[in-house]
């Protein structure tokens, strides 16, 4: 019989994925979202593929980190490799959040609200390493 009770660093590991997931959605509703279809075509050809491609890459990346979490809970938690995976994805999103300062000079609370959100990927991805 399978044992399913989980510990609290393998439930955050589970939130680090259901985290993933939610911006791997967020990510496929640029083109609405941003009204791409239109705005996009100012760029040039080249740009316009690149933003379109990053953005595709970026949704892989997510649901493949969440399935990540999902998966090796126990291997994230229990190796170097994993956590040093988790420390990776900490980083990402403190990066992400610097990020928001460097180019987006924006005053508008969505941006406001994401930085926050960025915040908490970095702190959920680092909690299960640091306790």
């Amino acid at each position: 019989m399978l044992n399913s009770t989980l510990s609290m660093d393998e439930i955050m590991i589970f939130l680090c994925g259901v985290y993933c997931i939610g911006f791997a959605i967020f990510h496929t509703q640029f083109w609405r979202i941003f009204n791409w279809k239109t705005d996009l075509n100012n760029l040039q050809p080249a740009n316009k593929a690149i933003m379109q491609i990053a953005n595709v890459r970026l949704i892989y990346f997510f649901v493949f980190a969440a399935a990540i979490c999902f998966i090796f809970p126990k291997e994230l938690l229990n190796t170097r490799l994993g956590n040093f995976f988790l420390a990776g994805m900490s980083l990402f999103w403190l990066g992400r959040t610097i990020e928001q300062f460097v180019f987006l000079k924006i005053d508008h609370p969505m941006v406001h609200l994401l930085t926050y959100v960025f915040i908490i990927g970095a702190l959920l991805f680092a909690i299960p390493i640091l306790i």
